[in-house]
């Protein structure tokens, strides 16, 4: 089976096992070939932790979740150095950071010096501990979720933070069919009990393969043209639209070109094309752009979020 293959059915896998989020698994697949990083944003109990537990059983990797909370010191994440009596040395006790996949729940309940810790391990893919400095997986990912709806005892990630992830994705309530058939589904897992232990798993190797293979996906220059515009419109919207360029206090970062070159790649590469077509562009737009924008006080007094703000701008800047 070639890897493309592989992770077809490795989509097909996920799909079968998060009924209602198939945007939430696509992108969660486009962050892993992109080698990034995904916060997820929505109600609780919308498969956001199934999600990242299906694909990290899927796959031959380890995994940590983490619950954020308001006394999570930066050693809980990072690890620490213990005394050993015995030896009169300290020795390096990683934390769970050193994993493969980690799942940070409700990231935004932690203070800012566990933020600041997580923040290296996204950015530089290492952990400074006792002066010394431990490098992480090479195929590392976290998927941080947030809950929109409590306020009370959360911190909010500051704009470098939420510029580290390649992807900031929503999720929605699922519609009746497909509640009716998670009902059924979580009802057959409880009756059978499946030895998940003993299902193949894609090595590592598999996925370092599939960014190869991604990264050989060839994109216009005309799309690379698109990309730029339509980040640079982020900052310049006056030229588009002048209501619009009201509502946008500051742009989004260079680091927004790169992730649409990067995403779109990867989704045309799992869709089982060869180049990137505007489309691949315009469905990946929201969710690249959505956490860096910083919108105007007289955006927020109209009601205006960044996604009507981004569809504008999709609306206005065109593809030659």
């Amino acid at each position: 089976m070639t890897v493309h293959a592989s992770f077809i059915q490795l989509h097909q896998q996920l799909s079968q096992a998060v009924i209602g989020q198939q945007q939430l698994v696509e992108h969660l697949l486009v962050a892993l070939l992109a080698d990034g990083h995904l916060l997820v944003e929505g109600a609780p109990g919308l498969a956001k932790t199934r999600a990242i537990q299906s694909l990290a059983e899927q796959l031959d990797v380890s995994f940590q979740r983490i619950q954020f909370t308001p006394d999570l010191l930066p050693a809980d994440l990072t690890g620490s150095e213990v005394f050993n009596a015995q030896t009169s040395q300290f020795a390096f006790r990683p934390g769970p950071v050193f994993s493969h996949f980690v799942l940070a729940d409700e990231i935004n309940r932690a203070p800012a010096k566990v933020q600041s810790a997580l923040l290296e391990a996204m950015a530089e893919r290492q952990v400074s501990v006792a002066g010394k400095t431990r490098a992480l997986p090479e195929v590392f990912m976290v998927m941080a979720t947030q809950n929109p709806l409590e306020q009370e005892g959360t911190y909010p990630l500051p704009e470098a933070q939420l510029d580290r992830f390649l992807l900031h994705t929503w999720v929605n309530y699922p519609n009746a069919e497909d509640e009716l058939t998670i009902m059924r589904l979580v009802r057959n897992e409880q009756a059978k009990q499946e030895d998940k232990a003993s299902h193949f798993k894609l090595p590592t190797s598999s996925i370092l393969e599939a960014r190869q293979a991604v990264q050989a996906v060839h994109l216009a220059e005309p799309l690379e043209k698109y990309i730029v515009d339509l980040v640079q419109a982020t900052r310049q919207a006056g030229r588009y639209d002048e209501q619009l360029a009201r509502y946008i206090r500051m742009g989004a970062s260079p680091r927004a070109s790169l992730a649409l070159d990067r995403c779109s790649r990867a989704l045309a590469w799992l869709k089982g094309r060869a180049e990137v077509l505007p489309e691949d562009i315009q469905q990946l737009a929201p969710d690249v752009l959505r956490h860096r924008l910083l919108l105007s006080y007289e955006a927020d007094a109209d009601g205006v979020r960044p996604d009507a703000v981004i569809q504008r701008l999709l609306a206005l800047v065109v593809c030659a």
